[in-house]
């Protein structure tokens, strides 16, 4: 036991690299990733009678608005991912140390005091993990998911809410828009509503990430299979494994990302003069999403979030473990 009370210092003295590690990630996933959010919030927030799909969405945007269209909103999630996936990953980095060493580890080796430790490998697919938290199993990664996600939420709440606002803004001409940029925006929404009204859609996102257990969860199912099975390099595995489990998230949340995109682009009314608002609660918006589209509804703009979440996030997850290796 005296090899891991040593141990436990050294792997809690490098938690910094995750933070530092998630600004690498956000920067990749925004480049790769904001012109196929956008199609998805505004085939999100219509009906068929503006948009008939994906394509028609995209072609109409960029008639209407330039190619800059589709990365409008795009300020407030440029410093947004940096910082938000800096605490995601960060945090989860933290959480799979903590699992590690304080729930999992004498459940998976019992025997531990008996004799010496075996150190695990120093270098495998998943950077992250390539110390404390290597034994972790796969629930294990997905339980530090559900937390991580959670932690991050008090961040990406208001960030996504602004973002969407700015996006389903139609109009080419500044003038004839209510909101002037993502400063703008969340003046007004915070002078009008305080920080409430900022942070509009507050449990749709806890609910939405709570759903990482399956994303932080199966990338370790997808890391442990490729590199069990495949002669492919660590940067290949983060990148397939990244793409992969991406689009396992997006497979089981995206009905709860609907109706939180609901929510958060749903009038907010009062001095704000934008309308008046349609749903008091969550279960409201869930509702109205059926009620208008039936089944359908929940998966109304899946497709250009599907094809956008393996590139950014494959990406995204090279960069986060290609920093991860490299720093000291």
């Amino acid at each position: 036991m005296a090899a891991v009370q040593k141990q436990k210092p050294a792997e809690a003295s490098k938690n910094y690299k995750g933070f530092v590690a998630g600004v690498f990630s956000g920067i990749a996933k925004l480049t790769v990733g904001h012109p196929f959010d956008t199609i998805k919030v505004r085939l999100q927030t219509t009906d068929s009678t503006r948009f008939s799909g994906p394509l028609q969405c995209v072609l109409q945007t960029i008639r209407n608005e330039g190619v800059r269209g589709l990365y409008k909103g795009a300020t407030p999630p440029l410093v947004g991912w940096m910082f938000m996936d800096s605490v995601m990953l960060g945090s989860l980095t933290v959480y799979r140390r903590l699992l590690a060493e304080n729930v999992f580890y004498r459940h998976l080796t019992p025997h531990s005091t008996l004799g010496p430790i075996k150190p695990p490998e120093k270098e495998g697919p998943i950077a992250a993990t390539s110390h404390a938290a290597a034994h972790l199993p796969s629930y294990g990664h997905g339980i530090a998911g559900i937390m991580a996600g959670f932690t991050v939420s008090f961040i990406a709440a208001p960030v996504e809410h602004i973002k969407a606002r700015l996006q389903i803004q139609y109009s080419a001409k500044k003038s004839e828009r209510l909101y002037a940029g993502p400063l703008d925006c969340v003046r007004k929404i915070y002078g009008a509503h305080g920080l409430p009204g900022v942070y509009k859609g507050l449990f749709a996102t806890l609910l939405f990430r709570s759903f990482f257990f399956f994303w932080w969860g199966s990338y370790d199912v997808f890391s442990r299979m490729l590199k069990d099975r495949t002669n492919l390099s660590a940067p290949a595995i983060n990148f397939w494994a990244g793409g992969l489990s991406a689009q396992v998230f997006w497979l089981t949340s995206y009905p709860s990302d609907v109706v939180k995109q609901r929510i958060m682009t749903d009038p907010i009314g009062g001095k704000l003069n934008d309308g008046t608002p349609r749903f008091r609660n969550w279960l409201e918006a869930a509702r109205a999403v059926y009620r208008e589209g039936g089944p359908k509804g929940y998966w109304r703009g899946f497709l250009p979030c599907f094809l956008r979440a393996f590139p950014a996030n494959a990406m995204a997850l090279v960069a986060f473990e290609g920093v991860m290796r490299t720093l000291p």
